[in-house]
């Protein structure tokens, strides 16, 4: 278990570890079995890990990124205005399963790296009477697409509602971003409601 930090406090969300694949064809083809990911809150020292992901996720969007803008997100997460969850490659398994398993593509993943983010903040819901989860952000480098690490991350999505005692998390993306909604829509409800922008 781990304990609240000035970065997130978590109080009693533990660690998240994705488990080791089984065998079969399905654990083959989600590319997990080679791989255990831990999902964990963002400390000072992932600074650099956490830039470059954001960076890449803000590259995704085509929206406009500059150093003072990843900074004072960072400063958010800092304060604990919003959890910042990062997933992190563990080592990989023994046995030629697991050699076989290795991404062919992209650069390597090494024990330790930091291949993916949510930012996930409590959002007050005045027709619930309550206060819910809202997942603003939730990327995984390509690299690591495929491997389980984003079911790791939603797990641990999960867990952080459960401990903040929210009892839902919502959030968008893009309408034509046809892959994460395949995702998605594997691990959660899609909602009838249609989100509309208010500019100022």
């Amino acid at each position: 278990m781990i304990g609240s930090n000035r970065f997130c406090h978590f109080g009693g969300w533990s660690e998240r570890e994705a488990p080791a694949a089984g065998n079969g064809p399905a654990s083959a083809k989600a590319g997990a079995s080679h791989r255990r990911w831990t999902v964990r809150p963002a400390g000072a020292e992932d600074f650099d890990a956490w830039d470059e992901l954001f960076a890449g996720y803000c590259d995704f969007y085509e929206r406009p990124s500059t150093p003072e803008h990843r900074r004072l997100v960072w400063s958010w997460i800092e304060a604990g205005t919003i959890h910042c969850l990062l997933v992190v490659a563990g080592q990989a398994a023994a046995g030629p399963r697991a050699a076989a398993a290795a991404p062919t593509g992209g650069d390597a993943v090494t024990p330790g790296q930091a291949v993916g983010l949510a930012h996930v903040r409590p959002a007050l819901s005045p027709l619930r009477g309550g206060t819910v989860g809202f997942l603003d952000d939730l990327f995984v480098d390509p690299t690591a697409r495929g491997s389980g690490a984003f079911e790791c991350l939603i797990d641990a999505i999960r867990d952080l509602a459960a401990s903040e005692g929210w009892p839902q998390v919502r959030w968008i993306t893009a309408a034509d971003n046809a892959r994460a909604r395949s995702a998605y829509e594997r691990v959660a409800t899609k909602t009838d409601w249609v989100t509309y922008q208010l500019d100022v």
